[in-house]
């Protein structure tokens, strides 16, 4: 595995984040100011839901506790950004990490760095935080804030102390703070929300990006990606790619992009991102037969697969290549997908090895690896040579 655990997937040439757009949206911009209790209970009620990618919060308490001092002592902090899915139903495009150093210092509980993947397991089956798991401590520890650099020339009274042992001014100022929210509601294209695709990749440019699967699955999120969420589980996956699931799901990546090409190959065409953002969206519509039933033929082939070194689709550097694993995925399922059948052969690490070493599927898998030209070709060859 290559040294950098950022890095661990190849990287593909024409994989920008970038994607055709209409020429025009029709968008409306409301800003608002909101009080942190009011947005404290917008949360609460599941109006404002943080999505599926954002589960993850990545602040460590020392900045949590910068930005709750900012907050009482009215220092101006960056406003937040909500689209406006439904009446009463708002997603966060930027500022999650604001929003939920709001919502834990309001609970007087802040997450453990390392059970923040668990944390988002329980999102994935609790659509929440429940008390329950807010009250342990193997998940969380108190919310005290940790301030040892105070602000130049300001007595730091606030360090050590969580939400209830504010004294009341504190507490009442920090209640009736306002924080500007911006409220974005796509009008047209109509029942169509790819302008919010592009409002999450351009505010998120900056500082902790967020990349396209991360944006794809809070946008797109459906009861399909809640299988895909568990299946990145599956032991035997986290044997052929990383250990631990990938915290910017480029793992669940991968996966996604499997089936889009078992599924559309024939009608793919760059760029990458769009393909999947179309497959994703279209991945909303499907029934919970077709979930179990694609989940099985995963599982299926992660079986056919048990009897393969564990760096079979690694580089010589250590990366996962997606463009082999992608190519051996659809090539192996292609037959007992259109058979409705979840049994995959086994694959031969003999044929895979001669598959790597193939000319026409090397030079598929290297370069202009998102183009459809390459994308044909290698599943071809994978079919012809594995099969």
């Amino acid at each position: 595995m290559a040294n950098n655990e950022e890095n661990w997937v190849m990287p593909e040439e024409d994989d920008d984040g970038g994607e055709d757009t209409p020429l025009e949206y029709n968008i409306t911009s409301s800003p608002n100011d909101f009080n942190t209790k009011t947005v404290f209970d917008f949360m609460e009620k599941g109006i404002v839901k943080i999505p599926g990618f954002q589960r993850n919060y990545v602040w460590d308490i020392k900045r949590a506790s910068k930005l709750i001092e900012s907050i009482i002592m009215g220092l101006p902090i960056p406003q937040i950004f909500l689209y406006e899915k439904d009446k009463n139903d708002f997603l966060v495009i930027d500022g999650q990490q604001r929003l939920m150093t709001i919502y834990y210092f309001f609970k007087k509980r802040f997450p453990r760095q390392d059970k923040r993947i668990e944390l988002r397991k329980v999102f994935d089956t609790e659509g929440k935080i429940p008390d329950r798991i807010l009250e342990s401590n193997s998940y969380f520890t108190d919310f005290e804030l940790k301030l040892t650099e105070p602000v130049p020339e300001v007595d730091n009274r606030l360090d050590g102390l969580n939400y209830s042992t504010l004294e009341d001014n504190d507490r009442n100022t920090f209640d009736l703070r306002t924080i500007r929210i911006v409220i974005i509601k796509q009008s047209h294209p109509p029942d169509d929300h790819s302008a919010m695709y592009e409002i999450f990749y351009r505010l998120n440019t900056g500082g902790m990006n967020l990349n396209p699967q991360e944006i794809r699955a809070s946008l797109y999120h459906s009861d399909f990606y809640d299988m895909l969420s568990k299946l990145n589980l599956n032991s035997k996956w986290r044997r052929l790619t990383k250990p631990e699931p990938d915290l910017h799901m480029k793992d669940i990546e991968i996966i996604v992009r499997g089936f889009g090409m078992l599924m559309e190959n024939q009608n793919y065409k760059p760029s990458m991102v769009k393909f999947l953002n179309t497959f994703s969206q279209k991945s909303k519509t499907f029934t919970t037969q077709k979930i179990d039933y694609l989940k099985e033929l995963f599982e299926g082939f992660l079986d056919a697969c048990d009897n393969l070194p564990n760096k079979i689709f690694l580089t010589q550097s250590g990366q996962f290549n997606v463009s082999m694993f992608e190519a051996v995925f659809v090539a192996a399922t292609t037959e007992p997908y259109q058979n409705e059948d979840t049994n995959v052969k086994i694959i031969d690490a003999d044929k895979l090895n001669a598959l790597k070493e193939d000319q026409e599927f090397s030079d598929a898998i290297q370069r202009q690896t998102t183009s459809k030209k390459n994308v044909l070709i290698r599943i071809s060859r994978a079919r012809e040579i594995l099969l």
